[in-house]
């Protein structure tokens, strides 16, 4: 008897359209999942938190444009867990109107996110105008439905075949080495037996000398690799900061947990986000340093 697809029944939420890059996220992740697509990245955390979806797949950073620094602040906002990453590979397109040629695009949508990733090839477009949406396939469905002339949109190559569209230039981010990287997020946590690599944490810290220093240091001790540092205003409190931190270890680590309670013993706020198996490769092959003789455990 065939074994039951992991994913099959579940219901997976990402923010855009049929065609979007969240959407190839999420069927990378859960290929057998049911999808649903969502208008607004809070409409995500949304519907995993009521219910309506199992896990919910969200970008927070690429590779050239960045962070995604909201998806920061609601993963702070809401009480779900992250229980996975993803990374895709972005290649994007010039897409328009079937029998549209190039002499006559006069404007270009896409998500902000992506016209950054296109900030050099959109500069070599003179005399177009850039439009900001809310999403890569969202921009495609939307020279779609109004018959937009003179328009075109940076999606996927996907995005145009779902809503019939022609592929005017492909490839037209400015590095071919442009990668997105997705959480996944869960009402519940990782299963205490599942092996873990990755830890993503956020803390404040009092505004005195030395404090960043002091709290990176209890990682550094026990030979714990950060992959990842973001700051954050916190809202309502000007100059002072939230402090995201990825950790390339998981919570069986006696490390982690020493790390973590060190940590706690200073740190104002300090919340989990998750542990959890991280799918992607290292960035390097170096080992982690020895914990000094004598450091604190």
């Amino acid at each position: 008897m065939p074994t039951p697809a992991p994913w099959k029944g579940m219901v997976v939420a990402y923010q855009g359209e049929p065609g979007a890059y969240s959407e190839a996220a999420a069927q990378k992740h859960a290929p057998d999942a049911t999808l649903l697509p969502c208008p607004s990245f809070e409409d995500v955390f949304r519907a995993v938190q009521g219910g309506t979806a199992s896990l919910g797949v969200l970008p927070i950073e690429n590779s050239i444009g960045g962070t995604i620094h909201r998806n920061y602040d609601l993963l702070l906002e809401h009480p779900l867990h992250i229980v996975g990453d993803v990374e895709l590979r972005v290649v994007h397109s010039l897409i328009a109107l079937p029998g549209t040629t190039m002499d006559q695009i006069r404007q270009i949508y896409s998500h902000p996110q992506a016209l950054a990733q296109c900030d050099r090839y959109l500069r070599n477009l003179p005399g177009v105008e850039v439009v900001a949406s809310y999403d890569t396939a969202g921009s495609v469905k939307l020279i779609k439905d109004r018959q937009l002339a003179g328009a075109a949109a940076i999606a996927s190559e996907r995005a145009a075949a779902v809503f019939g569209l022609q592929v005017l230039q492909s490839g037209i981010q400015d590095f071919a080495d442009n990668i997105t990287r997705f959480l996944v997020v869960s009402p519940a946590a990782v299963d205490a037996g599942t092996p873990t690599n990755k830890t993503t944490i956020v803390f404040t810290l009092s505004n005195e000398a030395g404090a960043l220093f002091k709290a990176l240091s209890v990682f550094a001790l026990r030979g714990i690799d950060l992959t990842k540092l973001e700051s954050r205003p916190i809202p309502g409190r000007p100059w002072e900061y939230l402090f995201y931190v990825d950790l390339a270890v998981g919570a069986q680590d006696a490390r982690c947990a020493r790390a973590l309670a060190h940590l706690g013993e200073f740190a104002p706020m300090l919340r989990n986000l998750g542990s959890y198996p991280s799918t992607l490769l290292p960035r390097s092959t170096t080992a982690p340093a020895p914990v000094a003789a004598g450091a604190q455990a």
